[in-house]
């Protein structure tokens, strides 16, 4: 692998770092990269290296919320030595919600998803989908502004809310539309504070993309070449040590701010592709 490859592979991997957490499409920015400063690597690979690359952020919300996501414990029994297994009811439960968030995307990944890599990761639909929701964003915010959330943690929150969120999910399928962004935005539709509807969409992206990720690699097949096992590798680590920064700044920021930045951010940047691809 050359040096200009590394330097390549180095910005995918920490834009995805970046971009996982933020509702702004990871996929369309690494998408957006690879199309002016594409990987020399085959098609095929890169369809499941776009998505396999997400594991290292993913991994790094199991490290950063270990204990809010595994479901054991283990305490003194009185009178007894050692110590026996319990369950976490709390943490059950939310992950039962988890899964009825994540039904309506699986169904809808599993109809059409070999369709959207064919026809829909072109510049122009990433860029639309940016600024639309983008625009769909700031409007929820505005709407949103000087009202008390109906839901203030992920305890709080029904099946009902967690299936409506998921539905949102299904949005995500189209490139640009972002699966943060998709689950941020339906969460504060229906009244999520901020912070709560940012720890949903990370506890919900483990499932999901374990699950994507299994069924690209599937698709690809089991046999790398040492440059692909390679960048695989590197791209994922990347992602996640710079991963490990973004989650804790994103919920740092969204307790005193709105989303409404990252919908100006969309904006633009959509406005940005759209002229670039037309012009060039």
């Amino acid at each position: 692998m050359t040096v200009f490859e590394w330097i390549k592979l180095i910005i995918i991997g920490i834009v995805e770092g970046i971009t996982e957490w933020l509702p702004i499409s990871s996929t369309a920015h690494m998408l957006l990269i690879d199309a002016i400063l594409p990987l020399s690597q085959s098609d095929e690979f890169k369809d499941m290296f776009f998505v396999l690359i997400q594991l290292g952020a993913i991994m790094a919300v199991v490290v950063t919320f270990w204990k809010r996501l595994w479901p054991f414990g283990f305490k003194e029994q009185p009178g007894m030595s050692g110590k026996r297994c319990y369950v976490k009811k709390d943490i059950f439960m939310m992950w039962f919600k988890v899964v009825v968030a994540c039904i309506p995307g699986f169904i809808v990944t599993m109809l059409f998803d070999d369709y959207v890599d064919a026809h829909l990761e072109t510049p122009y639909v990433i860029g639309a989908a940016l600024a639309f929701y983008g625009l769909i964003l700031i409007l929820i915010e505005h709407h949103r502004k000087g009202k008390t959330p109906r839901v203030d943690s992920i305890e709080d929150l029904s099946f009902k809310d967690a299936f409506i969120i998921g539905l949102f999910q299904c949005l995500s399928i189209i490139p640009g539309t972002s699966r943060s962004g998709s689950t941020i935005i339906g969460s504060l539709s229906i009244g999520i504070s901020r912070t709560s509807a940012a720890e949903f969409t990370f506890f919900m992206a483990v499932p999901v993309m374990f699950g994507l990720s299994f069924i690209k690699i599937l698709k690809f097949g089991f046999h790398f070449t040492a440059m692909e096992a390679i960048t695989l590798f590197a791209g994922c680590a990347i992602a996640f040590a710079v991963s490990m920064f973004v989650l804790r700044a994103l919920l740092s920021y969204v307790k005193k701010h709105d989303y409404k930045v990252f919908g100006i951010y969309r904006i633009i940047l959509g406005i940005i592709v759209i002229l670039y691809f037309t012009l060039v």
